[in-house]
């Protein structure tokens, strides 16, 4: 056989193929002979027993006659054969026919096949690009519910199921290829899993009183001083004591891992020489990374996880996963075939109706798995619960959530996938985190999911940026930022809690850089400055980059500070990302997806540094203010309405004058306003039954360039006042000094942000 073969084409006609011209079967040309598998044999048939067709994926167990094996089953409904390939520890490749097929999955069981033994599959079937059907047996597949993976993905044209350098390039991707892909990809593992989770307590804080703190296990911990070197960037270096301190001491109730599905590195990053160090780009959906294992990838990758997840329980913090099911790593036409693509491409793949040849790309990333497929809502929800029942994780992030829930036309909030998980007695259970968008007309969804769900806030990031850096022309839609976003999420019953507010995220710049840079700097990435967002909504406060100006290093500082306290203080829940509350930077770069180095890690050393060190200390604070009073984490919308009659509004809003804020001031050219938050009722009872009582809060934020004066506001609000935060001050002590008097006037400094709570006046 040759390595490359054009098999099929437009000419057939077959089930609504492409009618253009094509290559005519006459023109194809045998280039090579694939190279052979160095040491390849095929099983003996008696060898593999029937099995069972469930569960999906490989399973150890023991037989009705005592014989211990596994159970191997595979999903291809269009399949016309399937091998399974064990290999060996000298890496030969033994095939297994899978002969054996109910209701679309073929199966066996092998004897003797234990935990540790590696293996794929190839699946036989018809090519023929124009119509779909991408089957290639000479590629090696990862079985799509593998629970661990050993191996990295080696740059390779041997991986693509077509013919990349083919001279015609318009119709490569029609062109097969013969050549044996296995050398050059990652294989599954077999796995024992018999934890019953019996030592684990698992924290559940609710989601009002959940303050998320995103990170990358591997980013976190690989420049830690206090985690053993050998751990560094590991599952095991997170789960360590002085990692798992620095959380504690923030007083954070979850981490929000970025991806740990196991990935793979894009061969452009590999052709030149970076890795992808995010993870958004998945190739198994229940294996965790073997990458972040110190202890191998034979299985191993699967207890240092658990052992992770057991750490951080017992520490009262909860583990929320970045999960990707929008696109895998085999990309568009002409990227690899690893897995889905081999399998069944047409039927875990959308492709266009007219031209199945391509690929329908929502995602940027080349492919979309169509969630309009049972089979493939099942791949998914499988793979949720996997991650919660049997790895003991507390919820999810969706990666371009949108794209899930698209319908045949549109998004659609009623689709499979949000109706399965809706009604799923796990995964009804757990926090559920939309990134509620994707790339394609109508895929911007924010406001949009239906309960159960929370959101991505991202009107909140940009609203909270523009208002510090002085960009805009009102405080109309601050008010509802500050507030819970009522106009994006109290339809269908949605609490604030639905709003996840953040101002900075893993993708764009870090909170140092937002305040340092009005421009990218990506050269690192080597697209030439091409990659990334420009519209950043960041001030440099009058350099770019770093400067040893002290006045614009103070300004810089005040309006971290600014910026944080204005997250931790609003309603909804807010994710912090690891580093900015000591200073973190990345130098101005705001796509690091591909910078596994120090432009990517967290570099502990800032915590040496006083300033830095303040920053910390006092978002410590914010949060433990946040976690010691209720009124600031609202568990229901604000009505503005009294809590009980002669009592006052549970929110209202001042003019710098002391007076109430009237429609008018809201379209006012304005930054500076003041927020006060009732405590007389904040919808919390006691055990008892009786409403729990908390300080009132008065929150003033100027954004101006000068000083504002405010006059605070007198009876029925407050016979008194007592400062709590105050931005503007270099060094934060426990609790600035100063109890202003109920209708006093008082100095908030420039660019700066001012708490008090009700206090009786000085006698």
């Amino acid at each position: 056989m040759a390595a490359w073969q054009q098999v099929g084409g437009p000419h057939e006609d077959r089930t609504g193929a492409d009618p253009r011209p094509g290559p005519d079967r006459a023109d194809l040309r045998l280039v090579a002979d694939p190279p052979r598998a160095a040491r390849t044999r095929a099983a003996a048939p008696e060898s593999v027993w029937p099995g069972s067709w469930q569960p999906l994926g490989a399973r150890f167990r023991t037989a009705a006659d005592g014989t211990p094996g596994t159970n191997f089953a595979l999903w291809a409904a269009g399949a016309e054969a399937v091998e399974l390939c064990l290999f060996d520890e000298d890496g030969t490749e033994t095939r297994c026919a899978l002969t054996e097929q109910t209701f679309q999955t073929w199966h066996g069981f092998l004897p003797g096949v234990r935990p540790g033994h590696r293996y794929g599959f190839r699946v036989h079937g018809r090519w023929d690009p124009w119509t779909g059907a991408r089957w290639n047996p000479a590629k090696l597949l990862l079985d799509p519910y593998a629970r661990a993976v050993d191996g990295e993905l080696r740059s390779h044209d041997a991986q693509c199921g077509s013919v990349r350098d083919w001279p015609e390039a318009d119709v490569a991707d029609t062109v097969r290829d013969n050549r044996d892909s296995a050398p050059y990809v990652p294989k599954a593992v077999v796995v024992q899993d018999d934890d019953d989770w019996e030592d684990d307590r698992r924290p559940k804080t609710p989601w009002a009183e959940t303050v998320i703190y995103e990170l990358h296990v591997r980013g976190f911990t690989m420049r830690h001083p206090g985690v053993p070197e050998p751990l560094r960037g590991t599952y095991a270096g997170l789960a360590h004591p002085a990692a798992i301190e620095h959380l504690v001491r923030l007083g954070v109730t979850a981490v929000e891992l970025l991806p740990v599905h196991q990935y793979a590195s894009e061969d452009h990053l590999q052709r030149r020489g970076l890795r992808n160090h995010w993870g958004y780009n998945t190739l198994a959906y229940f294996a965790p990374h073997a990458g972040y294992s110190s202890s191998g990838t034979r299985g191993q990758q699967v207890g240092e996880f658990k052992r992770m997840v057991r750490a951080l329980h017992a520490a009262g913090i909860e583990v929320i996963l970045d999960v990707v099911y929008n696109h895998t790593a085999e990309g568009g036409a002409g990227g690899p075939t690893l897995s889905f693509r081999g399998i069944d491409n047409a039927a875990y793949y959308r492709l266009p109706p007219l031209h199945r040849r391509g690929y329908a790309d929502y995602t940027g990333c080349g492919n979309t798995l169509d969630t309009r497929q049972p089979h493939v809502v099942r791949l998914i929800t499988d793979s949720l619960r996997y991650w919660v029942a049997e790895m003991g994780v507390d919820g999810f992030r969706f990666d371009l959530a949108a794209a899930l829930a698209r319908g045949s036309d549109g998004v659609d909030m009623h689709s499979p996938f949000l109706a399965a998980v809706s009604q799923d007695p796990v995964l009804s259970r757990v926090k559920l985190i939309a990134e509620p968008w994707d790339v394609a007309p109508g895929g911007y969804q924010v406001g949009g999911f239906p309960p159960l769900w929370a959101e991505w806030n991202d009107k909140y990031r940009d609203t909270v940026r523009d208002f510090w850096r002085g960009a805009r022309p009102d405080v109309r839609e601050l008010g509802y930022r500050l507030s819970g976003s009522s106009d994006l999420y109290q339809r269908g019953g949605r609490r604030p809690y639905a709003s996840v507010n953040f101002v900075t995220a893993h993708d764009g710049f870090t909170l140092r850089d937002l305040v340092s840079y009005d421009h990218k700097h990506n050269e690192e990435n080597g697209e030439d400055n091409r990659d990334g967002t420009d519209d950043n909504r960041s001030w440099n406060c009058g350099h770019e980059g770093e400067t040893d100006d002290r006045q614009i290093n103070a300004l810089r500082r005040r309006q971290l500070r600014n910026m944080l306290a204005t997250l931790l203080l609003s309603a909804g829940v807010p994710m912090l990302v690891a580093g900015d509350e000591m200073g973190r930077t990345q130098g101005g770069n705001n796509n690091a997806y591909c910078q596994d180095n120090e432009i990517g890690w967290v570099d502990w050393s800032l915590l040496e540094d006083p300033g830095w060190r303040s920053l910390f200390d006092l978002t410590a604070r914010l949060v433990r203010l946040r976690r010691s009073h209720p009124v600031l984490r609202q568990r229901a919308f604000f009505s503005g309405l009294p809590a009980h009659p002669g009592g006052l509004r549970d929110l209202a809003w001042f003019t710098t004058g002391g007076r109430e804020m009237t429609e008018a001031d809201w379209y006012a050219p304005t930054g500076a306003l003041g927020m006060f938050l009732s405590g007389e009722d904040i919808g919390e009872r006691d055990p008892a039954g009786l409403p729990v009582l908390d300080r009132s809060f008065l929150l003033l934020l100027n954004a101006w360039h000068e000083d504002v004066v405010f006059t605070l506001p007198g009876e029925p609000w407050a016979n008194g006042w007592r400062t709590v935060l105050d931005t503007s001050l270099e060094e934060q002590s426990a609790e600035p000094a100063g109890r202003p008097a109920a209708g006093a006037e008082l100095t908030v400094r420039s660019r700066s942000l001012l708490v008090l709570r009700t206090a009786e006046p000085m006698s």
